[in-house]
């Protein structure tokens, strides 16, 4: 039995299997996605979505589905499942489903009369090529299998309707067919290591229902273009590869490649080796460039996200040449002293006051895993000294030092924060002013310069910015700290202090230099660990506020209503337990390591063998968003990281 498996009685019960979804992407950004039992539940899902820079700058959803119907005695026995308008589910391929393992990748095993035939999906590391085998284990008669494909070719956050522009035209290739439904798209290429009968028949599907867009308030019916049917014999014990790439392959190599991409999967027997299977889908070179995606399906590169995750999704797993890579792709998009929040080149935006000091951060754990401390001040002091500059000075979102010594930042109207969520053009928790972790941020990145250019003879810079550096402690105590409460105010803006318990003081406890000294580290870590710790993450607002909203869920205005009003976050645990552990050292591993290991139960809860964007503030902590985001991931292999650190210390 694999660590991940699932058995008949679980695929069969529809409110069991649709939650649970597959994910798998290339090293280039595309991937495929679909439940459990490939009944697609998502206008995200799909078995090729690739980008098509051709068409813009998003992933396209080329196959959605490929149906396979077993055919003996001419009675058919189709696999496939779909949900329709209403409450209809057609084929319902799921009830022949037998079991599903997932080592070292998803496979599905039906049983049908005499039949027991397997399915095994796995998608190229690196040129975004679904390849499918297919073997029937046993039969008792002579068996014929056919297949019919689906397919949208759209972005992914758009849907397919029925229309007469479609190009219905096809063209015989090597074991297959390629075609394509629009011009300016790449041609799909849909191939076997066999050669089959191809009978063109365009047809449309429509009504196809996603019950996830629907329940999110989205549009969430799609009309899919079926072009016509493969069809072959099938024996007993044989094994058939089916090949979908907007490249063709040789029919003949498909074999080979399947078995040469199983011999690279990180095998998922363990939950550590499930987060490093995982984190490894999150990085993708995207021409001369490596981006972190900061979440799937949906998420592309984000600024900040990058930064966070990197130590945990490569510098722990020992890629430091990769997180290299991918600190450097952004330091030629610097605009000023800001890094892009998200979007690339002229699709940027830049309103993240916080990501350019994430950026001191990373360099910090660079430094940490072995990028060599001597090396940093020589090849990024000049971006640091900018971000420096550029914050004292006044950059764009009036973000600057202000006369008290801490750094303001925002705008009317524009979150600059991580807690950045909009409701009808207005920032759900605006937080203008004083944020608490911009300036724990802030002054852990003067420090931490100061380290380097001490250590490199930057006498200049040290006589510059250490009176700033000295002079903050106090000023940051005067303005966040209470002390009957025994906490920091999460934000200030003139005489106002908002003391609602948000998770964002941590950093100031985890940071490698803090402003405060180790008895208020020790009262706010306590008072995160009574109102905001959670088995799932820190909640973004103790329940206590009447602003606090426990589940997320509902239309886009509901979930962004709750998105940082109490909804639960993994990737804050990260700091949570380093706060922790620098105080308690050992004797604070017992909570640590039952935190960590109380996700192994999330394995097989949504994203398989993966961790889910946020989860809800009250128990039992549903899943939500997102099937697979970075930091979390990245968190969760650095809290293990720390767990082993701290374990090994005399």
């Amino acid at each position: 039995m694999s660590y991940i498996s699932f058995e008949k009685k679980q695929l069969v019960n529809l409110e069991y299997s649709l939650p649970k979804e597959l994910l798998r992407t290339s090293r280039e950004g595309a991937y495929a996605s679909t439940t459990i039992i490939n009944c697609n539940t998502r206008k995200y899902h799909g078995l090729l979505v690739v980008p098509q820079p051709a068409m813009d700058s998003g992933n396209h959803v080329l196959l959605s589905a490929f149906d396979e119907t077993l055919i003996q005695h001419n009675a058919e026995f189709n696999l496939g499942i779909r949900k329709y308008k209403g409450e209809t589910y057609q084929p319902k391929g799921h009830k022949y489903l037998k079991d599903l393992t997932n080592e070292p990748i998803p496979r599905l095993t039906y049983a049908v009369g005499g039949i027991v035939f397997t399915k095994e999906m796995l998608f190229s590391h690196k040129d975004g090529r679904t390849i499918i085998k297919y073997t029937l284990v046993s039969a008792n008669s002579p068996t014929t299998i056919k297949f019919r494909p689906f397919l949208a070719f759209r972005n992914s956050h758009a849907l397919c309707k029925a229309n007469y522009d479609v190009d219905t035209s096809y063209e015989q290739i090597n074991n297959g067919i390629r075609l394509r439904m629009y011009k300016g798209y790449s041609h799909l290429h849909l191939q076997f290591s066999k050669e089959p009968e191809y009978v063109h028949v365009p047809d449309w599907y429509y009504n196809i229902e996603y019950i996830r867009e629907k329940a999110r308030g989205y549009d969430c019916y799609e009309d899919l273009y079926v072009p016509g049917y493969f069809e072959m014999p099938i024996a007993k014990g044989e094994s058939i590869y089916f090949s979908a790439g907007t490249e063709p392959v040789n029919p003949e190599n498909l074999k080979k490649l399947f078995q040469s991409e199983i011999a690279r999967r990180i095998p998922r027997e363990s939950f550590e080796n499930c987060l490093v299977n995982s984190a490894q889908q999150f990085i993708v070179k995207m021409g001369k460039r490596y981006e972190v995606i900061a979440g799937y399906p949906w998420f592309g590169r984000w600024g900040r996200d990058t930064f966070i995750s990197l130590p945990g999704l490569a510098m722990v797993t020992g890629e430091i040449k990769q997180a290299k890579a991918a600190i450097d792709s952004l330091l030629p998009e610097m605009r000023g002293p800001l890094f892009p929040n998200k979007g690339v080149g002229d699709n940027a935006y830049f309103n993240s006051a916080d990501t350019p000091l994430w950026f001191f951060w990373t360099l910090q754990q660079y430094s940490l895993f072995g990028g060599g401390k001597s090396k940093i001040w020589k090849e990024y002091g000049k971006y640091m000294k900018t971000i420096l500059k550029g914050y004292r000075d006044g950059a764009s979102f009036n973000i600057k030092l202000h006369d008290n010594g801490l750094i303001y930042a925002g705008e009317t109207g524009i979150p600059l924060t991580w807690m950045d969520a909009m409701v009808e053009g207005k920032p759900v928790t605006p937080r203008t002013g004083f944020a608490v972790e911009i300036n724990a941020l802030w002054y852990n990145a003067v420090m931490f310069a100061l380290q380097l250019a001490g250590e490199n003879d930057d006498k200049d810079f040290v006589d510059k910015w250490k009176p700033i550096a000295a002079a903050f402690p106090a000023a940051f105590i005067e303005n966040f700290w209470d002390e009957a409460r025994g906490y920091l105010a999460d934000y200030t803006h003139n005489d106002y202090k908002d003391f609602s318990v948000r998770p964002n003081q941590v950093f100031a406890t985890s940071l490698p230099f803090s402003p405060l000294d180790e008895d208020k580290r020790v009262r706010i870590l306590e008072r995160i660990k009574s109102e905001l710790l959670t088995p799932r993450g820190l909640r973004s607002l103790a329940p206590k506020n009447v602003l606090y909203k426990g589940i997320y869920s509902g239309t886009q205005t509901e979930r962004d209503l709750a998105y940082h009003q109490g909804t639960a976050y993994p990737w804050l645990l990260g700091h949570f337990v380093e706060g922790y552990l620098k105080i308690h050292g050992k004797s604070g591993l017992s909570l640590v390591t039952s935190l960590y290991r109380g996700f192994e139960d999330v394995m097989m809860e949504h994203g398989i063998g993966t961790i889910s964007e946020v989860y809800d503030g009250d128990p039992p902590h549903k899943p939500g968003g997102a099937i697979s985001q970075a930091w979390n991931v990245a968190e969760l292999l650095r809290i293990n990281w720390l767990i082993r650190n701290y374990s090994s210390k005399k």
